[in-house]
């Protein structure tokens, strides 16, 4: 590994934040995170978060109290230059987890302007996708069409290990650039 500085007139690292809605262990949807944190390409920097698992249920009386979860949550998203969400679907929606995790962000500016990708592993959950475009476009989120993906996650996946790394590192790789191009354009070169 190069430990040299990057030259002066380099751009700096793309910081992009992986929220997975499933808090089960073997979940495609985390899988497929976790393995964007390795393939990233070197001017990106994908970090997964853990802790959604570790909020307390939304309650508008807890806000002011600022739970840590919930700071750390909120921290991790504002470090972040873009963040890329997976979630399963549940019942038609987005997991509970996700939503109460979604719920703590809404009373603060942390998904203002945030380039977002929104991927998923399960090609048939459609409406959880929709539910969840919902959800961060009323954030004010910026929502990354060429980011926004659909993979057969059996496919590429099997019992939480990458199988299919070609299909997988490709795919990853056009949604992590996709979001860091959405990054440098900037909120202005967004459309409406």
């Amino acid at each position: 590994m190069d430990d040299s500085p990057p030259p002066a007139n380099a751009a700096p690292k793309t910081r992009i934040l992986a929220i997975s809605g499933s808090l089960r262990a073997e979940s495609v949807n985390t899988a497929l995170l976790r393995h964007a944190t390795s393939t990233a390409p070197s001017d990106i920097d994908v970090a997964l978060s853990a802790c959604i698992g570790d909020l307390p249920l939304f309650n508008p009386d807890l806000e002011a109290a600022d739970p840590a979860p919930v700071r750390i949550l909120r921290e991790q998203i504002i470090a972040a230059d873009a963040l890329l969400i997976a979630s399963p679907e549940y019942a038609h929606g987005v997991t509970g987890a996700l939503k109460n995790a979604l719920d703590w962000m809404v009373g603060n500016e942390s998904f203002v302007h945030k380039p977002v990708a929104l991927l998923n592993a399960g090609p048939r959950a459609s409406h959880a996708q929709a539910a969840l475009r919902e959800i961060v476009r009323t954030m004010s989120a910026r929502i990354v069409e060429p980011a926004c993906q659909s993979i057969e996650g059996s496919l590429v996946v099997r019992r939480g290990m990458v199988v299919d790394r070609l299909a997988a590192d490709a795919t990853l790789q056009a949604i992590l650039r996709a979001l860091q191009a959405a990054v440098r354009a900037g909120p202005a070169d967004d459309p409406p």
